[in-house]
Parts: structure tokens; C-alpha cells; sequence
């Protein structure tokens, strides 16, 4: 039961205030007892999902799970994460604690150094993409890859310090039972479709599950599908490094690259990547977006443009941020605050600070914040300004510079240059 609370608590985080996650919180004990009755006794089933098209940043068909299922999806995530990565190579950066998109695009920018010997060496990367992939998974073969996996680790020590296995901490027969639950389950079943039937047209019919066949798709919004993704393309890593051999290599869901000094070599994969995604998972490479290109003119990763020595945020990210910053709603100051920070932290992983003046720097932004002297950060104008008068700041840096002599100098010119930028955006508003 407390793991059970623990899910709970995972799936309402940042959602409290959700209209489901109230109605659920109104009959609270009586519903957790109630869902964990079903699943004790193994008499638990999903509900229908909800269907519905999203068109940012690009055209997808979503299936919601009801909030008594996600609770589950955070209970079944909460016991076997943990088992399947540690089966997962290094290089695989989707969802997954500590290795993100900032991560992986850090190792693919080291495999290009190294390949390359510090940008001194001509060398090539292959972009890899599967067609369509979470909606040509196969869910049959996604059930036998997942419990063998289960099952293999169950013998596994927990860790090099402890004699636990993972069959003395994790119920493996119930795990077993809750992954054919979950992944056999055919959301197009009796799916709640929201929203205007039109909005489906334009649509690729490859990326519909309403149009597959049976058997066939994992839903686009489950915590759950996230990580059998990578469960499922686990094999495909494990025949890229170990038999094919290729050390530089990494993959986001279904974008990987490989790079190496041979440019035959790349394309001589090609033909045995195609022919072990067909037999091993049922998948096809995108061949219309596969690329082999030089790495001495720029290798485009996970929204980042990286070169020799420094790294861009990519031109089609910059551009949807141009459209979203222009579509600001100013009446709510701290929406837009929070916004503008959330573009900073992507961008201070980037050589990007005239950019991020040009695209932040303007009238009605510092109207309501002060960015910090690195443009990293913004604060809420009155916020900031009423910190600085009640803590006496000329005063704590006068006393700071009798304790420390020695960095007077220092202390104070960094105070002026400190006052001098806030100065400086004062006159913009002028």
C-alpha cells in the first residue's frame, strides 16, 4: 500500500490543482483502497484512454490514460526502472535520471573530438531515424523482450554491496503479470476521441494507431511507453555496439548517430541495420532521413548545433522560440517569467549570449524582470529591487571588505560592475 501512496504522489506532482486529481482526492481512501484491492487480487484493468492531435512542435496523436491508471503506470515505473536500465548501454539518453538530452549531447560532442582527435582529422556522422516508431512497435514481441529481461535480472544482485537480489526486493511475479496488463492493452479500444474529427487530417497514417493494425503501437503520452521504448530498441544497441562495433554511437528514442573517420564504413551499415530492424522488431529505417555528413561542418543533435569548440542552439529550435516568445501574454507577469527562464536553462548549455540578448532583451520583458549579469536568470522585477533595499547592500559589502583586506579591490569593482548593469537595463526602459 505505500507503494502504491508513493505512485500517487509521483503522478499528482505538479498536477494538484488538475480537475481529475480532485475528483479523485474527494473519496481518496476509498479509491486507493479500491485500486489496490484490484491489483492485490490481480483484478485490475485499464480504463479507456482519451485521443486527441496536439500541432506543437509537430503533428501527433495522443492517448491519455485516466488518473487512476497513470498512478499505476508510476507504481509499475517505480518497481522495474531500475532492472531495465541496468541492461541498457551508456549511450541510450531517453528517460532516464542523469542521462538527458543536455547528457547525450555532451557524449556525441566527445565521440566527435575523439574521432576527429580534437578537430584535427576529417571525420563523418550517420543520422539514423526509424519510421514511425512508436506506432509500428510490436507489442507481442515488445511482452516476450520485456519479461525474459525481467526474468534474467531477477538473479542479479542488487548492487556490488548488498547479497540481495532483485527477486528479494521486487515481486517479480506480480511485475510480470502488471507488464502483460499493460502493454497488451489496445488503446484504440472503446477510446474517447476529443476534439473536431477534422483535426486528424494532414495527419501521416503511419503515425495513427486508429489506422494500424491490430497488435501494432504503444500510446504517445504513457510514462509507461517511455521506457518500453527503450526496452524495445535495447536490443537494437546491444547489435550496433557489440556486433557491428560501432563505439561512437548514440540514441534518443529513435534518433541515433554513429561517427567514425570511414565514410565507406557508414554507408556499409546501412544494409545490416535495415536488415536486423526488419527481422529482430519489425521496424524500417527512415532512408529518407538518413544522412552522412561531415562533422567539420556541423553535426545538428537533439535541438543543438555542435562544431568544433562550441555548440548553437539549432536554427528550427530558435525559430520556435521566436514564435512563442511573440505570443507572450504580458497580462500574466509571472507566466512570462517563468517562460523566459525556462528558455535561459536551455540555452546556457549553449555559446549563445548575443542570442539570447537579441531575443530577451526587449522593453516589455524588463519591464517585469532583471536578468542577472550572465543573462542565465530572471527575476521578478519588484522582487529583486525591494531585496536590495532591505538588506542594505552597500552595507553587507562595506563590512565584507573590513573582514577581507585583501580582496577589497576586487569586492568593489565587482559591486560597480554589478550596479552598472542594472543601470544599463533601467535606461531601456526609458
Amino acid at each position: 500500500m505505500l507503494d502504491l501512496y508513493q505512485a500517487f504522489y509521483d503522478a499528482r506532482r505538479h498536477k494538484s490543482k488538475r480537475s481529475y486529481v480532485r475528483k479523485w482526492e474527494k473519496n481518496f481512501k476509498e479509491n486507493m483502497e479500491e485500486l489496490c484491492n484490484d491489483l492485490y487480487y490481480r483484478r485490475y484493468k485499464p480504463l479507456p484512454s482519451k485521443c486527441f492531435i496536439i500541432d506543437y512542435p509537430k503533428k501527433r496523436e495522443i492517448f491519455a490514460a485516466v488518473f487512476r491508471d497513470r498512478i499505476v503506470h508510476h507504481l509499475y515505473f517505480n518497481y522495474t526502472h531500475r532492472l531495465f536500465e541496468r541492461t541498457f548501454i551508456q549511450d541510450s539518453y531517453s528517460c532516464i535520471k542523469g542521462r538527458g538530452t543536455d547528457y547525450g549531447i555532451k557524449r556525441i560532442t566527445d565521440f566527435c573530438r575523439k574521432e576527429s582527435r580534437n578537430w584535427q582529422r576529417k571525420c563523418y556522422v550517420m543520422h539514423l531515424d526509424i519510421r514511425g516508431y512508436f506506432m509500428h512497435i510490436s507489442r507481442k514481441r515488445l511482452l516476450e523482450i520485456a519479461t525474459e529481461t525481467l526474468k534474467k535480472i531477477g538473479s542479479h544482485p542488487v548492487s556490488n554491496q548488498s547479497e540481495k537480489t532483485w527477486n528479494d526486493v521486487v515481486d517479480l511475479d506480480f511485475t510480470t503479470w502488471l507488464t502483460e496488463v499493460i502493454v497488451m492493452l489496445d488503446p484504440k479500444e472503446n477510446c474517447i476521441l476529443i476534439g473536431d474529427p477534422s483535426n486528424w487530417d494532414g495527419l501521416d497514417p503511419a503515425k495513427s494507431m486508429l489506422s494500424l493494425e491490430d497488435g501494432l503501437g504503444l500510446p504517445i503520452g504513457n510514462l509507461t511507453s517511455q521506457l518500453f521504448s527503450n526496452v524495445y530498441l535495447n536490443i537494437f544497441d546491444q547489435f550496433m555496439k557489440r556486433v557491428l562495433h560501432c563505439h561512437s554511437y548514440g540514441r534518443y528514442v529513435d534518433d541515433a548517430a554513429v561517427i567514425s573517420t570511414d565514410k565507406e564504413w557508414l554507408y556499409s551499415l546501412v544494409p545490416q541495420i535495415r536488415t536486423f530492424l526488419h527481422t529482430a522488431l519489425g521496424l524500417d529505417l527512415h532512408m529518407g532521413k538518413l544522412e552522412v555528413s561531415e562533422v567539420h561542418h556541423g553535426v545538428v543533435f537533439l535541438g543543438t548545433f555542435i562544431k568544433a569548440w562550441r555548440r548553437y542552439k539549432s536554427n528550427e529550435s530558435v525559430e520556435r522560440m521566436k514564435q512563442k516568445i511573440a505570443d507572450f501574454d504580458y497580462t500574466n507577469p509571472n507566466r512570462v517569467l517563468r517562460s523566459v527562464n525556462s528558455y535561459l536553462g536551455l540555452f546556457v548549455h549553449t555559446d549563445s549570449y548575443n542570442l539570447r540578448r537579441r531575443l530577451f532583451f526587449k522593453r516589455e520583458i524588463l519591464r517585469i524582470g532583471v536578468f542577472d549579469p550572465g543573462m542565465t536568470k530572471i527575476t521578478d522585477r519588484f522582487k529583486f529591487y525591494n531585496r536590495l533595499k532591505n538588506c542594505n547592500y552597500e552595507q553587507s559589502i562595506w563590512q565584507t571588505e573590513r573582514l577581507c583586506p585583501h580582496q577589497r579591490g576586487r569586492k568593489s569593482r565587482n559591486h560597480q560592475l554589478r550596479l552598472r548593469w542594472h543601470r544599463q537595463q533601467e535606461c531601456h526602459l526609458v
